[in-house]
């Protein structure tokens, strides 16, 4: 018989909190082994473990995220789970920490204190995956750990001064610009989210050997000199770029291409396909056409430009690169203009913020005042004289093409979109098909985006439908993982499917990539055109958000059957396969 601890750490989920301790006092139990439940949420600590409950248990299992004290259990074997683990099979979770060899001790000696933040492009999936991967290595290896994740909706978790201040390490999984003023002192590490989902022990060991400190004392004005310092380090250690700093820019237009589209889709479903006529002023439907094609739309393309130049040159960049963003939308010169104007707003301000030399007592009207002026005029002139009639011609010509688009062609394009979404799930390969089919709604072409959203539905679903109708090809966990995965899959969240992939990536990612082919071809072969960037299934009853929808499904529907279908065939069957 085997004494175990638990803690669980749930925040304001205080009721699935006390649930979940529950069912681990009935696993162990039917297991014939003892537990002390101790739950932390927001309602305050419940069935405090004792002092001396360490020395005579054999392992401890940590619950969620937090402040678990996990620094009580030196020396003991640690299990990490999620709150929903335990949710659904507590008996499983208490099964893997008795059989959880003792985690080996970590090359530096003694607990450290992690802070770390997550983020990515978009926003949902990658943020919290890296989050989850961070919190479970940290655990095992014995340390501290807090995540601030810097999701779509805002910094969660967000860490405190103290936090910062008592951290050993500051540990920054970000396939975006993350402002790094707070760290100014501090040991950083930098990567990308992948990393920290595919191995976040290796990454966690690779921050704590190799992170370099940050910048000096806290610049006064606002940060500046901790960005350079950050851009200073050794190129190994951080991801940069001009592919960060697109998906910077992205990540920050989204939100604006989303509000517009859905408005758009609700003016037309109010008022008709004539809404944004002067004889509809007046009523609701032309009212929110105004707020999303003048209002949320006018400013996608500075923001994409604004913060191009802010994931390069931090906030002075972010003046020049917006100017840049609203005059390249005025000369026609849509996303391309803007992403052209964000680089050059982006490295002429860095460049400006690095050899203008000023006293100290004047350095700091250099970010509000002589490197926004500076970093605009040259923006400005560039764009005015040099690149925006050039670039307002390719992109006429690139839009006119695609509309233009029948047959074969369209068949192609929307194979390789396709492919390209589901060939990384998420990574550098989808976000520039994703980055490039949005970019385009600003143009009013919306084919290639209903492409990019269907074909990065399949392969998560085609996944879920695979371990229902093929169970003899999934082990017992990789089919209760598939409901989580149609869920994801609905809601057009692609990364569903990258726990599959990482297992058995030869055979997993040709079929996902088949099933999103054939979808993205069937969606532009009928021309389908989608006015909103994300969403999932929860746009299509949304009238005139997109087009040919009876053949949008059919689209759908038949890239999952055939991403299913392959990994039936591609995948071998497990050699034992528990019954449900």
């Amino acid at each position: 018989m085997a004494n175990m601890l638990a803690v669980i750490a749930a925040g304001d989920l205080s009721t699935q909190a006390v649930l979940a301790a529950e069912a681990l006092r009935k696993a162990a139990a039917a297991l014939g082994h003892t537990i002390q439940v101790e739950v932390r949420s927001s309602l305050g600590v419940r069935n405090t473990l004792p002092a001396g409950a360490a020395q005579g248990a054999q392992g401890v299992i940590l619950v969620g995220s937090g402040d678990l004290g996990e620094e009580r259990f030196a020396g003991l074997k640690r299990s990490a789970a999620a709150l929903d683990s335990v949710l659904r099979d507590a008996r499983a979770v208490l099964e893997q920490a008795l059989a959880t060899a003792p985690a080996q001790a970590p090359a530096q000696t003694g607990t450290k204190k992690i802070v770390a933040i997550t983020s990515c492009p978009t926003g949902i999936a990658h943020t919290f995956m890296a989050a989850e991967g961070i919190q479970q290595a940290a655990q095992a290896l014995g340390h501290a750990v807090r995540v601030e994740t810097q999701g779509s909706v805002g910094a969660r978790d967000t860490l405190t001064e103290q936090e910062i201040r008592e951290a050993d390490v500051v540990l920054i999984a970000a396939d975006t610009q993350v402002d790094l003023a707070r760290f100014a002192g501090k040991r950083v590490f930098k990567s990308g989210t992948k990393p920290a989902i595919n191995d976040g022990r290796a990454l966690v060991e690779r921050a704590l050997a190799e992170a370099q400190p940050h910048g000096g004392a806290p610049a006064p004005a606002g940060g500046v000199a901790a960005g350079k310092a950050a851009r200073a380090e050794p190129a190994a250690a951080q991801r940069s770029g001009p592919y960060k700093h697109l998906m910077t820019g992205v990540s920050f237009m989204l939100p604006f291409v989303v509000t517009g589209g859905l408005l758009i889709a609700i003016a037309f479903a109010l008022g008709g396909i004539y809404v944004f006529e002067d004889s509809q002023q007046g009523t609701l439907g032309n009212a929110l056409f105004q707020i999303g094609a003048k209002g949320a739309f006018a400013l996608m393309v500075p923001a994409l430009a604004g913060y191009i130049a802010f994931s390069i040159a931090d906030r002075p960049g972010i003046t020049p690169g917006m100017v840049g963003g609203i005059l390249a939308a005025n000369l026609g010169a849509g996303f391309l203009g803007g992403i052209v104007a964000g680089f050059i707003a982006g490295y002429a301000t860095s460049f400006l913020n690095r050899n203008i030399k000023l006293h100290k007592n004047l350095e700091g009207l250099k970010p509000v005042l002589i490197l926004p002026l500076l970093g605009s005029l040259v923006t400005g002139l560039a764009m005015i004289y040099v690149v925006g009639a050039p670039v307002a011609e390719a992109l006429a010509t690139l839009s006119a093409w695609l509309k233009g688009m029948q047959g074969s062609s369209a068949i192609l394009l929307g194979l390789l979109i396709g492919a390209m979404m589901a060939f990384d799930m998420g990574g550098p390969v989808n976000k520039a098909a994703y980055a490039f089919s949005t970019g385009l709604i600003a143009s009013q072409v919306y084919t290639p985006m209903a492409a990019a959203m269907a074909a990065g539905m399949v392969p998560p679903l085609g996944i879920a439908l695979a371990t229902k109708l093929f169970a003899n090809r999934f082990t017992r966990e990789e089919r209760e993982a598939g409901n989580a995965a149609g869920i994801l899959g609905i809601a057009f969240i692609t990364e569903g499917a990258i726990p599959f992939a990482a297992r058995d990536p030869l055979r997993v990612i040709p079929a996902l990539v088949l099933g999103a082919a054939l979808t993205g071809a069937i969606s532009m072969g009928i021309g389908a055109e989608l006015k909103v960037p994300h969403g999932g299934i929860f746009v299509l009853p949304i009238p005139n958000a997109v087009t040919h929808l009876a053949g949008y499904v059919v689209a759908l529907v038949a890239g999952t059957v055939t991403t299913a279908v392959a990994l039936r065939f591609l995948k071998r069957p497990v050699s034992s396969v528990a019954t449900a």
